[in-house]
């Protein structure tokens, strides 16, 4: 079965994102400064109890490529937050499915016990579920938003994507975090053919028969995601593109987000630019914080599709 999330149109012209400094049709590439570090980001690991159609990170059962980070890990890079005094509001975890590295619940008590607002990533399904009880005990639950991926709000559309029996206990584990209290969101994707006011409409259906309580309208509680395929055409970005799109540099994420991963085979945790650019050399910023904080270039196509054109950020 084809992924229903998968865009027709052109290759992309292989001349393209190939020089950080120009385009391939010699004009300057956009950059983007480093400003004040909001949201730090971290990949627990690629692995996943579910094989996505079209998961731009390849997450699966079987696929460590990202290893798992330690607690250690995250609490030296709080801790270099802290000794820099950096204005950090916000930590993140993501994967793969973060709840399958073992240590998540005592890196979310961690970041919240430091004062952070803390947004975790997650399918609510048996990784999850697992560890109701150490979920049920974090302190400061108030500063914790549980993202929980959905793909679509009709199940079919979902399981086209994520798997044959994947939508009943992803729905039961939204809804199980909703009945604790916890402050919840969801993440869709955009499907060719339907309009956002649509996509929001039937999401907002959903939640209504699930009793939940969560504002489609809203779309930092319903993030809808543009499509990422890598391998269709977009345009470049240019110096230019600012002013012609309406685009303010500061406004993307790798303005004020970073995100540490630690790639299998590697020394040790490293920074990269962007969420979704783990495995690209050119995203690679250092292994500190302080490393990091330099400009990047726009050199990939996530950075045209889904931040400049497609107006998304992975975080709040």
């Amino acid at each position: 079965m084809t992924s229903p999330f998968i865009s027709a149109g052109p290759m992309l012209d292989p001349a393209k994102f190939r020089d950080p400094l120009r385009t391939a049709a010699g004009e300057v590439r956009a950059s983007v400064a480093a400003q004040a570090l909001e949201t730090l980001w971290f990949n627990t690991g690629t692995l996943c109890n579910l094989a996505c159609r079209t998961c731009y990170i390849e997450s699966s059962p079987v696929n460590d490529a990202l290893a798992y980070l330690a607690l250690a890990d995250v609490a030296a890079y709080l801790d270099e937050i802290a000794e820099a005094g950096l204005p950090t509001r916000q930590i993140g975890f993501t994967g793969g499915e973060p709840f399958m590295n073992r240590e998540l619940p005592a890196m979310l008590a961690l970041s919240l016990e430091r004062g952070f607002e803390v947004l975790v990533l997650t399918n609510a399904m048996r990784p999850m579920r697992r560890f109701e009880a150490a979920i049920l005990a974090l302190p400061h639950r108030e500063r914790l938003t549980f993202r929980v991926s959905l793909d679509h709000h009709i199940a079919a559309i979902h399981e086209a994507e994520r798997g044959p029996r994947s939508w009943a206990p992803a729905v039961a584990g939204l809804q199980w975090l909703a009945a604790q209290g916890f402050r919840v969101a969801v993440a869709g994707r955009s499907l060719p053919g339907e309009t956002e006011a649509a996509a929001r409409a039937g999401y907002g259906a959903l939640f209504a028969q699930l009793g939940i309580v969560i504002d489609a309208a809203d779309p930092g509680s319903l993030v809808l995601f543009p499509e990422m395929d890598a391998g269709l055409d977009v345009p470049e970005i240019t110096t230019a593109c600012w002013s012609i799109l309406g685009v303010v540099p500061d406004s993307l994420m790798c303005a004020s987000s970073r995100m540490v991963v630690w790639r299998r085979g590697e020394a040790g945790p490293r920074v990269a630019a962007c969420t979704l650019l783990p495995f690209e050399p050119g995203f690679d910023l250092g292994a500190t914080l302080a490393e990091a904080a330099r400009p990047v270039a726009l050199n990939h196509p996530h950075c045209a599709r889904f931040c400049v054109l497609g107006g998304a950020s992975c975080a709040t």
